[in-house]
């Protein structure tokens, strides 16, 4: 951190104390996408949403599951579930 100015690095903390609550409104953001996307633009939805949640700690079995599945509602109820307990 000693190459970054005194600014800098406040911004660089702040934007690791808030890193949960920025991918959480990643995930949030691709559910309405994967609702709207077709095609080529679908399938690199659902990836970005694996790197995401693998991001914010979810057990690697319930990633699969949710993957597997590709249902939009059931990832919609991952995101309320995880803004309830925020």
């Amino acid at each position: 951190m000693e190459d970054f100015t005194h600014s800098q690095q406040k911004i660089i903390k702040r934007y690791y104390d808030n890193a949960d609550s920025i991918h959480l409104q990643r995930l949030a953001d691709l559910v309405t996408d994967l609702y709207l996307a077709e095609g080529k633009k679908k399938e690199r939805a659902w990836k970005s949403v694996a790197n995401v949640l693998e991001k914010l700690e979810i057990p690697a079995s319930r990633i699969a599951h949710i993957l597997q599945v590709a249902d939009p509602k059931l990832l919609a109820n991952l995101v309320s579930e995880l803004q309830a307990k925020k």
